[in-house]
């Protein structure tokens, strides 16, 4: 499983890069593999791709999410790259949550409708003095994450035809493949997974 941690701030080694740096250490002690990357508006995001879960984090600087984060979201590329998959949202901010959950995650939230949320969290500056709350996000990120697994694995059903289609691939594809296939019948609300699926499926999200 790979994480990783995409994240905005003006400042280095401030409070914001300390709590990612709990994040990920939390979960690579669940057995993932974890990167961070600070975010440029412009940069190109195609790498995320190639990640299972995707954290994005930043402060919030005069009642707007840091603009480096928010640019990639709304100019560059990041949007399209995160594309089927399953986000975790924080805010460091020394607003309140019921304030913060109104005036900035829609901020960020806007821009990943067609995303699954695992789970979003408003940090207070005095957060680093607080490794609970840190610990629960965690925590509750990776018990989404687990949970929606479940839900997908249980409501995947493939017909014989699609198996055989897919039992045809080059074994080193097959995991990749199935973790798309199956994706993408969850979010066309597909109940069986056919071989008209998997060329659908392999058509519009590109592959073999």
């Amino acid at each position: 499983m790979k994480a990783i941690i995409l994240y905005d701030s003006r400042s280095s080694n401030g409070s914001t890069e300390a709590v990612i740096d709990a994040i990920g250490l939390g979960l690579v002690e669940a057995g993932f593999y974890v990167e961070k990357a600070k975010c440029r508006a412009t940069a190109d995001y195609s790498f995320v791709k190639d990640f299972d879960l995707v954290i994005l984090g930043a402060p919030v600087y005069y009642f707007v999410v840091a603009s480096q984060l928010l640019g990639a979201l709304i100019h560059g590329n990041l949007k399209k790259n995160l594309k089927r998959k399953k986000i975790a949202l924080f805010l460091t901010c020394g607003s309140s949550q019921s304030t913060a959950a109104v005036l900035y995650l829609p901020q960020l939230k806007i821009h990943l409708i067609r995303n699954k949320i695992l789970a979003e969290k408003i940090f207070l500056p005095s957060v680093l003095s607080d490794g609970d709350a840190l610990e629960l996000f965690v925590e509750d990120v990776l018990h989404q994450y687990n949970k929606s697994l479940k839900s997908r694995a249980l409501s995947a059903k493939w017909t014989n035809e699609a198996q055989e289609w897919f039992q045809s691939m080059p074994s080193f594809m097959q995991g990749k493949f199935r973790t798309m296939a199956e994706e993408y019948a969850e979010e066309m609300g597909y109940k069986e997974i056919t071989l008209a699926v998997l060329e659908e499926a392999r058509d519009t999200l590109g592959g073999t």
